[in-house]
């Protein structure tokens, strides 16, 4: 199957790459590298740098035919939404609609998109079902929920099907220090430096912390599961306060790291963490790497890019 992966420069989309050529499928990636980077992407792999927002992607679709898309170019960083909603809005609604106008003008069977667990906003019901209503608390929920609505309604009108998964807070190797997931990046970084852990808020925060290679396996799955136009939640189903994330950290690196309390951030979940069982059984799938494990992957790999 030829595939493309919009944002397989990425943290999460190099992964995704890396899974799909292991399986056998031609793998063409687009990234403008604003965020990514070129030694994330597989040599296997073809790559062309642009944006989705560029008029060059109608020309790539007409000329390879691709059986399937997976979406993950994305504007990611929440604090960047709520000072910039234009971008946010351009990156993350106009960059879909061109993704997807690609699929109908040019035969794609299906789409997967790279949604997150903040279309949700805080939830009372934990773990959140699929079915919980959109709630988000930035704009980069709203950007994403958006998308989201747009899909399903390409879907509706011309076939086009669908796999949106709502990912939890994605962490492991390649991952830089900004981003939804990016707190057990920066708290590598800093444990690395003996620097002091920023904690916003009182720490008592929670998160549903979920191994980026668990969350490419459950692409891979997308790509060839007949259970699609459907929402799934790819998460761990465990539910981490920053503290615990904190003190795990500390046990694993043999530091304490000095936690600072800072002021809460405006836009930022309290709790988090998604209910997974509807995933698992229609991608045939489930996480396999638990926090200690993916935590001490992520800080070995981190270590070896010390100079």
């Amino acid at each position: 199957m030829k595939v493309l992966v919009t944002g397989g420069a990425g943290f999460i989309g190099s992964h995704i790459v890396d899974q799909l050529l292991a399986e056998g499928h031609q793998v063409v990636v687009v990234d403008d590298l604003s965020t990514g980077s070129l030694d994330n992407v597989n040599p296997e792999a073809s790559f062309v740098r642009f944006s989705v927002l560029d008029g060059e992607l109608m020309g790539l679709f007409a000329r390879e035919k691709f059986d399937a898309a997976f979406h993950l170019a994305a504007q990611t960083i929440v604090g960047s939404s709520l000072e910039h909603p234009d971008v946010d809005a351009r990156v993350n609604v106009l960059g879909t609609l061109q993704v997807l106008e690609g699929c109908r003008q040019h035969g794609v069977e299906r789409i997967i998109f790279a949604s997150t667990a903040a279309v949700y906003g805080d939830v009372a019901e934990l773990p959140v079902p699929e079915e919980a209503p959109g709630q988000p608390a930035s704009f980069y929920g709203l950007s994403k929920l958006t998308a989201e609505r747009y899909i399903q309604m390409y879907h509706a009108l011309y076939g086009l099907n669908y796999l949106i998964l709502r990912y939890a807070n994605v962490y492991g190797e390649r991952q830089g220090d900004r981003g939804e997931g990016g707190v057990v990046s920066i708290f590598a970084g800093c444990l690395r430096r003996n620097g002091r852990l920023n904690i916003y808020g009182d720490g008592g925060q929670t998160r549903d912390f979920i191994y980026v290679g668990d969350v490419a396996a459950a692409n891979v799955a997308a790509v060839m599961t007949p259970h699609t136009n459907r929402i799934l939640n790819i998460s761990s189903q465990t539910e981490t306060s920053v503290n615990e994330l904190a003190a795990l950290f500390a046990e694993i690196t043999g530091t304490t790291g000095c936690p600072v309390y800072q002021p809460a951030r405006s836009g930022d979940i309290l709790r988090s963490t998604l209910r997974n069982r509807e995933a698992c059984a229609a991608l045939d799938w489930q996480p396999r790497i638990g926090l200690r494990e993916g935590l001490a992957r992520t800080y070995k790999a981190l270590r070896r890019t010390d100079p």
